[in-house]
């Protein structure tokens, strides 16, 4: 019985805050998504520049909806991929890795980066970032606590 308890796992609301630490979001509003494979986030603007011979991405995001505030990134690209959206319309994204940091956890997801300026949720956490580790109740919402970003490694 105790294996089952420690194997099962978080359950979370359809809807979370979470921080996204090493892009500098301590806190952000994210929609948990079992339907979709990929996560994505919002950004107002995105280009491409070289760093020590790689390719990185530079972008800003704003955060919040009522008193929003812009925020500047930049993070090695991780490759492009074809995402197809809920309309079935495929384009070709690019995909960075980053911390998240949700219910006590970090881990490292594969984050793409669109436009989703139309959407309530500027990051969308897909089935890749959640199986193992979560399981989402549609029925509930913001079920944790505002991210600490002193969370601990998870496997």
């Amino acid at each position: 019985m105790t294996d089952l308890i420690k194997s099962s796992p978080i359950i979370l609301g359809w809807r979370e805050r979470l921080a996204l630490p090493e892009l500098g979001i301590g806190l952000l509003k994210a929609k948990l998504d079992t339907g979709a494979r990929s996560s994505s986030l919002h950004v107002d603007t995105l280009e491409t520049f070289q760093r020590s011979g790689e390719t990185w991405l530079r972008f800003t995001l704003s955060v919040r909806r009522r008193h929003p505030f812009e925020i500047s990134c930049e993070a090695p690209a991780l490759d492009r991929r074809i995402v197809t959206d809920t309309g079935g319309r495929r384009t070709e994204r690019w995909f960075i890795r980053t911390q998240v940091t949700l219910a006590g956890q970090s881990f490292s997801v594969d984050v793409n980066l669109t436009d989703r300026r139309h959407m309530l949720f500027p990051l969308l956490l897909g089935r890749s970032a959640l199986v193992g580790r979560f399981a989402v109740d549609p029925a509930l919402s913001y079920t944790q606590s505002r991210p600490s970003l002193v969370a601990t490694d998870s496997p």
